[in-house]
């Protein structure tokens, strides 16, 4: 059950941050010891972790404290660069609701390019609940397509997702999911960036009722440890009016409205 965007391992982070520019590569023939650090070579892998307050699922929270884990890697020699990877939640104090949630995601994306001035990512998301269970029976799992727009507006970046999902409604979602948002990112210093973002969502049958879902505001700040890694602390609020789908769903951790959440997560590409 994206968010948004975080960690569990404080070893790893206190490891990987204070390890420098392990990443970069010698160039040039002069000694080793007075070779100039000049790039990070980029095989396409990143690792991230994360930790977050509550763990809000398109616009739903399921669980409180929670920590998350992820790998992907980009094959950039096919024809379009293909992005695969896996993606692992556990929710650690469960919610008022009693769920004590875990949710495993596989996923596949593609990068279409530009089409109408728009970056056009298209992909598979399948979800499942290893160790989720209702009071009866495990939580089976259910896959989702996924179709995401972006553009640069030069005042602001605009984005776009749109997600079909094809379970079985409940614990399976069955229908559409819209979201439409703003980003804007200002530099800080070199390795500091501030970055605002805030949209709205529309649901057609996603939860089994149609209109509009919820709206947000986020902050982040991106923090460039080194050239491979990044700390990314965030702060986020999400509002859904009582006449809005998510105010109203059941089995979930309630209030769905008036949250204000946060986390951190540490990322390492290579």
């Amino acid at each position: 059950m994206k968010t948004s965007s975080l960690t569990s391992a404080l070893v790893a982070m206190t490891l990987v941050s204070g390890a420098g520019d392990w990443g970069k590569a010698p160039v040039g023939k002069a000694p080793i010891d007075k070779v100039p650090i000049e790039e990070c070579l980029d095989l396409g892998a990143e690792i991230s972790a994360g930790y977050e307050t509550d763990y809000i699922f398109k616009g739903v929270r399921f669980s409180r404290d929670s920590v998350w884990a992820d790998v992907n890697y980009t094959f950039d020699g096919l024809p379009l660069p293909v992005t695969v990877g896996a993606w692992y939640l556990n929710g650690i104090n469960g919610s008022r609701a009693g769920l004590n949630l875990d949710e495993l995601r596989l996923y596949a994306s593609a990068d279409l390019g530009v089409v109408a001035g728009f970056d056009v990512e298209f992909g598979y998301t399948h979800y499942t609940f290893p160790e989720f269970r209702t009071t009866v029976a495990p939580v089976g799992g259910y896959g989702e397509l996924n179709l995401g727009l972006s553009r640069d507006l030069g005042l602001v970046d605009l984005t776009f997702g749109s997600s079909y999902a094809m379970g079985g409604g409940g614990f399976a979602p069955s229908g559409w999911y819209h979201e439409l948002g703003i980003a804007k990112g200002f530099g800080i210093t070199d390795q500091i960036s501030l970055v605002l973002g805030a949209g709205v969502a529309y649901t057609d049958g996603y939860w089994g009722a149609s209109g509009w879902n919820h709206y947000y505001a986020n902050a982040s700040l991106p923090i460039e440890l080194n050239c491979r890694t990044t700390l990314t602390p965030y702060i986020g609020y999400l509002g859904a009016p009582d006449t809005w789908v998510v105010d109203g769903i059941i089995g979930a951790d309630q209030p769905q409205s008036d949250i204000l959440h946060g986390g951190v997560s540490l990322s390492v590409t290579f």
